[in-house]
């Protein structure tokens, strides 16, 4: 191909890349179709809800009230067409988020720094842009460019993320697909956001105040703040100064709605003191475990039916060795919760120190139904182990030892104590070498997730053989030059059909 024509390739595939943002109408480079904007989303949703907290299931009316005004302004949006859909997460970090393809979040602990409905609409009209001028899909596509053309929903459906979570309701958890936005786009959901609210009806004047608010808590540096919605969607002086800019051109009397947000989070507010106490027993539970279980009675004296107390009394409970009890807490939990994975991960635990190993194991599969864990899959390849089905716990170790984490690690050595002796080749390479001189050399390189030791090599060759040992331990992914005391010279023919094998290894503790 002439390189006249290979330009030409080149510039006929970037203009079919080419299309109009369905918001901005700029421009711009577009290598995810919407179809697989709405895949992406759609994939990532219940990911993401069970991995930031789980849906707030006490108050549907509250659910419905949120999705209801996320609607109207969906059905002034500039991509109607999308199935938005809405969710309350139950977690006190104020934080609210957009996945592509329409897919949004808010939670609790937002709705409760909220001052009207206007202020509620600016929060989702700001997500709703987010989604509808391909925000995420864009970094996806950036994403995708530096990757050379991966595949995109096969990159993010392999994320490993959120595979190191071990008793998640003691810790916490992050995003699975967390999309961080830049200026530019945090610009654009700030001044379509107030169009979107407008033209439904709202007052812009409260995304004004609620850029202020969110510019006075960064200031202060408030940590829950900057441990939420800061981290996502970095607050500045510039984008109170847009806001400002923007909002009195948007002339008529518009709607707030103080009093009837006010009666919506009604119940919210009432409950408040109880994620409080629920939210320092949390803190406290590792090293004051008593202190732990006395904030999750204070906070079941409040709200009897939140299943996330019950969660943290029977964690407290199992960590002062009331293993037993902790199990019948977490009973509690899952009738109060059943769609949260962590209930179904930490009872399983229980049931598993208790000898229960039928109950662990479908309680440990459950939860891996709701969100795939590392700690579920080591134990569940445990629970194999012991059943005499290597095959088995060979495929939950696996999965687990993908996880860069503590219990990651855990399943990395008892994966390759278990399968190195069937599958030594899949672990451990043994090659030969030779350097300018001709002195040869065996390179043993550890491809297991698991450091070794005590590694026995051979180099064989027709009419030769000779084992070699290796000093020290050897990391996953190091190598080390075992020298044969032989030149290439020694071998003759033989020398080029030289291999090396693995004889023994043994994994470090």
């Amino acid at each position: 191909m002439s390189r006249r024509a290979f330009l030409g390739l080149g510039l006929a595939v970037l203009l079919a890349a080419c299309a109009t943002n369905p918001v901005t109408h700029k421009q711009e480079l577009s290598f995810v179709s919407e179809a697989q904007e709405i895949s992406i989303g759609t994939q990532q949703y219940q990911a993401n809800q069970q991995s930031a907290g789980g849906k707030y299931v006490l108050d549907p009316a509250l659910s419905a009230y949120v999705a209801e005004v996320g609607m109207k302004l969906v059905k002034v949006s500039d991509r109607p067409q999308l199935p938005f859909e809405f969710v309350v997460i139950n977690d006190s970090v104020p934080n609210a988020w957009a996945l592509p393809g329409g897919k949004l979040a808010i939670n609790r602990g937002l709705l409760t720094e909220l001052k009207s409905e206007a202020e509620l609409a600016a929060v989702l009209g700001h997500e709703i842009v987010h989604a509808a001028a391909r925000h995420g899909a864009r970094s996806v596509e950036q994403g995708t460019l530096l990757a050379a053309g991966a595949a995109i929903i096969g990159a993010l459906t392999a994320d490993k993320r959120n595979a190191d979570l071990i008793e998640f309701a003691t810790q916490g958890g992050a995003a699975l697909l967390s999309l961080r936005y830049g200026r530019e786009h945090e610009l654009e959901a700030d001044h379509y956001g107030i169009d979107y609210m407008v033209r439904a009806g709202y007052d812009p004047q409260a995304a004004v105040e609620l850029q202020e608010t969110f510019v006075r808590l960064s200031g202060n540096k408030s940590p829950n703040w900057l441990a939420g919605l800061f981290a996502t969607h970095p607050p500045s002086q510039e984008r109170v100064d847009a806001n400002r800019a923007r909002a009195p051109g948007m002339s008529g009397k518009r709607f707030r709605g103080e009093d009837v947000y006010r009666q919506k989070i009604a119940g919210l507010l009432k409950t408040r003191p109880a994620y409080l106490a629920h939210d320092e027993g949390r803190k406290r539970l590792e090293k004051e475990p008593e202190q732990a279980l006395a904030k999750a009675n204070d906070a079941l004296r409040i709200e009897p039916r939140e299943g996330l107390f019950h969660a943290l009394r029977g964690d407290a409970l199992k960590r002062l060795g009331r293993v037993a009890e902790a199990e019948k807490e977490y009973d509690a939990a899952i009738k109060a919760n059943g769609e949260y994975f962590a209930h179904y991960l930490n009872r399983g635990l229980a049931r598993q120190q208790l000898g229960n190993r039928a109950g662990a194991q479908a309680d440990l599969e459950q939860a891996n139904r709701l969100l795939p864990t590392a700690a579920a899959h080591f134990v569940l390849g445990n629970l194999a182990q012991g059943a005499n089905n290597p095959g088995k716990a060979i495929e939950h170790y696996r999965l687990a030892a993908g996880s860069d984490s503590e219990v990651g690690r855990r399943a990395g050595a008892s994966l390759v104590r278990l399968d190195l002796p069937r599958n030594p080749a899949a672990y451990v390479q043994v090659e030969p070498v030779a350097d300018k001189a001709g002195n040869l050399a065996l390179r043993v390189s550890n491809r297991s997730p698991a450091a070794l030791r005590n590694l026995r090599v051979a180099a064989v060759a027709p009419g030769f053989a000779r084992d070699y040992a290796t000093s020290g331990e050897l990391k996953p992914g190091q190598s080390v030059l075992v020298a044969m005391g032989l030149r290439v010279a020694d071998l003759g023919e033989a020398a080029s059909r030289l291999r090396g094998q693995l004889r023994a290894a043994e994994v470090a503790e």
